[in-house]
């Protein structure tokens, strides 16, 4: 049973504070025993010296149902100052349990009132425990919205930030090999901010000292699927050849599937390339253009390659594009 600061210890309703008037008197015997009883819970003596006076001096005058309305009625009145004392009282009377110390004829009474003082009291219980439990859920909701706004404003500030990283390709003066690199580098980061980037770019090296074998400029997961990710910066359309380099490097791994982004177009004969491929492994093609587009409409990087994974393997479109002149819709 519980007595929070919340719980009908704080302050005697009416229904509670009649019951406790009523069943006190019955539980002791005489005057004195129920000024003992008050004084057991912890109640002050200042507050039942003046009856004690009075007992003493006309005990006639005084009786056991007066002596607890008028106890109790100061404790409701000393309102916080006095949850301690009200909180033993009542825990007294709910507790109660050897009712051979009552008058013979008060026995049956007082067990049917300490039955109704504990149905109020567990109804009040439930009561504080339900709107507890309520206002925990609440505080949970809060804080959980809290924690996903809190992640969705470090998610967009990395996101602003790979942007702005991507943005600055546009206007660097630099060679191709040296874009190229950036453009791995910002892709990355960006992958990154989406929260899909497994691998940033690492290169293989070969066993017999032949140097580096192969270069992957990244990996991510969609759908629990793993794609290694070729990002390049050409002048010209990418063609064949340079599509058949990364169908070789996916047909060497048997579950990894492939994303080719460039800076410029696709020939048609990549493209049918591409598209027959299909039916060996997954592999979608993409342009910055389509990048940017994507960065401006704030759309989600993770879905934009999950939609043109789709139409690859349904339609075997692999250069799907949901936005208007970016790209090609291959059927």
């Amino acid at each position: 049973m519980t007595y929070g600061s919340a719980d009908i210890t704080f302050h005697y309703p009416p229904e509670l504070f009649n019951l406790l008037v009523d069943v006190v008197p019955l539980l002791n015997r005489s005057k004195p025993d129920v000024l003992v009883f008050f004084r057991g819970a912890g109640v002050p003596e200042n507050v039942t010296s003046d009856i004690a006076t009075r007992l003493k001096a006309t005990p006639k005058d005084v009786n056991k149902y007066e002596i607890v309305r008028t106890v109790l009625e100061r404790l409701n009145a000393k309102g916080e100052f006095a949850l301690r004392e009200r909180r033993e009282v009542l825990r007294r009377v709910v507790e109660f349990a050897s009712f051979d110390s009552c008058w013979p004829s008060d026995q049956l009474k007082a067990k049917g009132l300490v039955a109704s003082i504990r149905e109020v009291v567990n109804q009040k219980d439930a009561f504080t425990r339900i709107n507890n439990a309520r206002e925990e859920e609440r505080q949970a909701r809060l804080a959980e919205t809290q924690r996903i706004a809190a992640e969705k404003r470090r998610r967009d500030s990395r996101i602003e930030t790979a942007k702005q990283g991507f943005y600055a390709l546009f206007g660097a003066s630099t060679t191709a090999q040296e874009r190229g690199k950036m453009l791995e580098t910002a892709l990355n980061n960006l992958f990154q901010a989406y929260g899909v980037l497994i691998h940033k770019a690492f290169h293989l090296v070969g066993n017999a000292g032949e140097g580096i074998v192969e270069q992957i400029d990244g990996v991510i997961e969609l759908g629990g699927a793993l794609y290694f990710v070729e990002m390049k910066w050409y002048r010209n359309p990418v063609g064949k050849p340079e599509i058949s380099e990364h169908l070789v490097r996916l047909m060497s791994r048997a579950e990894v599937r492939g994303i080719f982004i460039s800076a410029s177009d696709y020939t048609e004969p990549a493209i049918h390339t591409v598209r027959e491929f299909l039916q060996h492994k997954v592999l979608v093609l993409s342009t910055l253009q389509e990048i940017v587009r994507l960065l401006e409409k704030q759309d989600d990087l993770a879905e934009f390659f999950t939609k043109k994974v789709q139409a690859a393997q349904i339609h075997k479109n692999p250069y799907f594009s949901s936005y208007d002149g970016q790209g090609q819709s291959v059927t």
